[in-house]
């Protein structure tokens, strides 16, 4: 098995994916994988316009629905993970954020992610679970943004991915929260049917859900599908 990989991927799979796709080149000596990391919703776009891919895998069911609607799979996608949400903060957490209802105080500059990414999908589900409303000063596309604006000391607080908080390290101060039990994001991964390198993408994503694959999400922080 050779030939270019080309793997379209969530941006909160950055790193996971990043590591997977050099165990994957070692494995098959004279492979080359490129991945593009992106929001979910502008990866579905750029697939239903036609650019080329191997591979998709999705943050939440609901962009992959997207791409099954459009006739993108020739088959169905397999969940492989879930992630759930959680505040951060820059070190040490000035602002003293404790709940998610301290996100919508006065004086707390808060970072989401945009409704139609699926950290903001989940975001508004913990919204309408809380009836706490937030008003965010910026809505991103993709939730490494969220994270970097928390980083670089944009704004008190963020809603990200506890794998993105947990891939920060000392970078961020993580506020867990309860009520992300209630917006719970399931990825799912799928070949597409314009794969180029189809036998590749079959074995990149028999990677990602077998053992090798889970235990590299497990140590990022994703639990189970």
């Amino acid at each position: 098995m050779t030939g270019d990989l080309t793997v379209f991927a969530a941006a909160s799979l950055k790193s996971t994916f990043t590591t997977l796709g050099e165990q994957f080149e070692s494995a098959h000596p004279g492979t080359t994988v490129t991945f593009n990391f992106a929001g979910s919703s502008d990866l579905v776009t750029q697939l239903t316009q036609g650019a080329p891919a191997d591979v998709f895998a999705s943050a939440d069911e609901k962009n992959m629905t997207k791409a099954v609607d459009a006739g993108l799979l020739p088959g169905d996608p397999v969940n492989f993970a879930t992630n759930t949400l959680t505040i951060v903060t820059p070190p040490g957490n000035p602002k003293g954020v404790a709940s998610f209802a301290d996100l919508a105080k006065p004086g707390v500059s808060v970072v989401v992610c945009a409704p139609q990414v699926p950290c903001g999908s989940a975001t508004k589900k913990v919204e309408d679970a809380t009836g706490v409303t937030l008003t965010p000063v910026s809505e991103e596309s993709a939730v490494t943004d969220v994270l970097g604006k928390i980083t670089s000391g944009q704004a008190d607080a963020g809603l990200v991915y506890v794998t993105d908080a947990k891939g920060a390290g000392d970078e961020v101060t993580a506020v867990e929260f309860p009520e992300s039990s209630d917006a719970v994001n399931t990825y799912p991964i799928t070949v597409l049917t314009s794969a180029q390198n189809a036998a590749a993408a079959g074995a990149f994503v028999d990677l990602v859900t077998g053992a090798d694959g889970q235990r590299v999400l497990a140590d990022a922080g994703f639990s189970g599908p």
